[in-house]
């Protein structure tokens, strides 16, 4: 079996970042951007176009890992996505910008999916579930380092945050000097254990699904709510990125709290928080109180999206890998483009954090109480 040196464990951590890179780049000038581009009024489907097109494209990402492998498909995917984030820059209208922008979700699910089953098939056991929480760890770092650029080069003229795209064609030549190539798989497993593992595959479908809806919901509802507060941009900045690096701290400590809990009750703990995080939210009364919102909220997507990841593949056999991971990506995207339309709930904020926490409370009694899902 092939071998993975640390300068290539390393690359891989890297390209995780390009997951959650992919709309927030353009966030930070986005008023500017979508002006320029001729998008002005409609400029938020700039940032959730390319969600939808992980949904639209993901079941296309799966075959093309299917028949060129794993490595061969992250090449295809990060020269793309380089291609499509990039060029952005130079279209204008709504027909060529949106079709770039949706065109960017494919080469996305190919670098998510085979990143991640590159990982699998390198690494094994305890050593596989450290390297998934790091990848969870990079993706939430890569935001709050990505946001941080993008706002500096946002100042410098709208079209620079396009260059950090480019940042795929640097991590290309890192995976073609530092990955060398697909390992060997163990053979597959029986078409019994397969048709066993079915119910427990849904149910990590679907978890992913509601963890993203519940964690974007906040997300996408607190800048408002807290601009009803009187709170500060600045303030709402710092919030949210002390979010994310609750959520990098808890994506280390998932592996030991799968270890001692289970998979099955750490996903269950997830949603218990996203339920206790949303209601935190409805019903603070001043800045201070939405701190240990903040914290369970953090730790409820950093506990549940490295582990829903490491479910697929444990749950998954070689042959499947990258398929399964492809139908993952379009849960976690889908759910992150779905989390936009919760404002549309009728009632004000705090009706819609309470109906978040109701939606997590449910899935806290779903995971909890399916047996088979270990």
């Amino acid at each position: 079996m092939k071998t993975l040196p640390q300068t290539g464990g390393f690359t891989l951590m890297a390209v995780a970042c390009l997951t959650i890179m992919v709309g927030c780049v353009i966030v930070p000038g986005l008023p500017s951007i979508s002006r320029h581009l001729g998008v002005e009024d409609a400029a938020g489907w700039l940032v959730t176009l390319p969600a939808l097109g992980v949904v639209l494209f993901g079941p296309l990402a799966g075959r093309i890992i299917d028949r060129a492998g794993l490595t061969r498909s992250l090449h295809i995917g990060l020269f793309l996505y380089g291609l499509f984030g990039a060029g952005g820059a130079f279209l204008h209208g709504h027909w060529a910008v949106f079709t770039d922008r949706l065109l960017l979700g494919m080469p996305t699910a190919l670098v998510m999916s085979s990143g991640t089953a590159l990982i699998s098939s390198f690494y094994h056991g305890e050593a596989r579930m450290r390297m998934i929480a790091r990848q969870g760890m990079s993706i939430e770092l890569g935001g709050v380092i990505f946001l941080f650029l993008a706002g500096l080069l946002a100042t410098a003229g709208w079209r620079w945050p396009f260059t950090l795209y480019l940042l795929a064609w640097v991590l290309l030549a890192m995976v073609l000097a530092f990955i060398p190539g697909d390992p060997h798989t163990a053979p597959e497993e029986t078409a019994a254990s397969a048709r066993a593992k079915t119910g427990a595959l849904r149910l990590t479908y679907t978890a992913a699904l509601f963890s993203m809806i519940c964690f974007f919901t906040a997300i996408i509802l607190l800048p408002l709510h807290f601009n009803a507060l009187g709170v500060s941009e600045a303030q709402t900045g710092y919030f949210l990125s002390f979010v994310s690096l609750i959520a990098v701290f808890a994506a280390w400590l998932m592996p030991e709290l799968v270890r001692r809990l289970s998979g099955r009750v750490t996903l269950a703990l997830a949603f218990t928080l996203y339920a206790v995080g949303h209601l935190l939210f409805a019903f603070a009364p001043s800045m201070p109180f939405f701190v240990p919102g903040g914290i369970v909220m953090g730790c409820a997507f950093g506990f549940s999206v490295p582990l829903v990841n490491h479910l697929m593949v444990q749950l998954s056999s070689p042959a499947q890998r990258g398929r399964n991971l492809a139908r993952l990506s379009m849960a976690l995207f889908l759910g992150q483009f779905l989390a936009g339309f919760m404002g549309y709930l009728p009632g004000n904020s705090t009706a819609v954090f309470t109906a978040a926490a109701l939606i997590a409370a449910t899935m806290a009694a779903l995971t909890f109480a399916y047996k088979p899902f270990q």
